[in-house]
């Protein structure tokens, strides 16, 4: 809860402060736990994904807490977002 409330309150700033030249391709929210995001995170996500151009969903990923993971074996997830972003960049 307190990172997508951090999240909030950056996005509040970032469109509140139209000087600031950056450009914020999307929200991504990455799961804490392996299973399906508790509800009221759930809908939290998708409040403060609405304030973002684009809102992305990424699996828990067990591998990343004990070290690298070879791109081949990334979840299907991750490497359709790495090419979305990937494709978004300049």
């Amino acid at each position: 809860m307190n990172g997508l409330e951090a999240a909030q309150r950056a996005l509040i700033e970032w469109t509140s402060t139209p000087l600031v030249q950056v450009d914020l391709l999307g929200l991504t929210v990455l799961a804490d736990a392996p299973g399906k995001l508790p509800k009221p995170l759930r809908d939290l996500a998708a409040i403060v994904g609405g304030g973002a151009p684009r809102l992305w969903h990424l699996p828990w990923v067990e591998a990343w807490r004990t070290g690298d993971v070879a791109p081949e074996q990334l979840p299907r997830e991750i490497r359709k977002f790495l090419t979305e972003v990937n494709s978004l960049l300049p």
